[in-house]
């Protein structure tokens, strides 16, 4: 009779052991969600536009006339799916020359 007991107790914890990675596996879509970023150029201070325009042109490719009309535009998205710490340096470089980039 043990052996009924435990064979009954067997699949309840194996049951609950199983869960326990389904859990674990929906959170880390979410976890893997967050890894990329957005960026989104909102505003610039105005003595500091041809830094950003040439930053911006550097970064995104464009020609000289596309970077001007794409800075004067803002806010406009500057790129989509970038890594955190390629979306932070991005972040920490425009910021320096005085522009306001976010990440979403």
């Amino acid at each position: 009779m043990p052996m009924g007991g435990f064979m009954a107790a067997g699949p309840g914890a194996a049951g609950g052991a199983a869960a326990a990675p389904v859990e674990e596996e929906e959170a880390a879509p979410a976890a893997q969600e967050k890894s990329l970023f957005n960026l989104k150029l909102e505003k610039f201070d105005a003595g500091s536009k041809p830094k950003v325009i040439k930053e911006i042109k550097a970064m995104l490719g464009l020609s000289l006339v596309d970077s001007k009309k794409f800075v004067e535009s803002a806010p406009k998205m500057m790129k989509e799916g970038v890594p955190k710490e390629d979306a932070e340096k991005i972040v920490e470089t425009l910021k320096a020359i005085g522009a306001t980039v976010t990440m979403e």
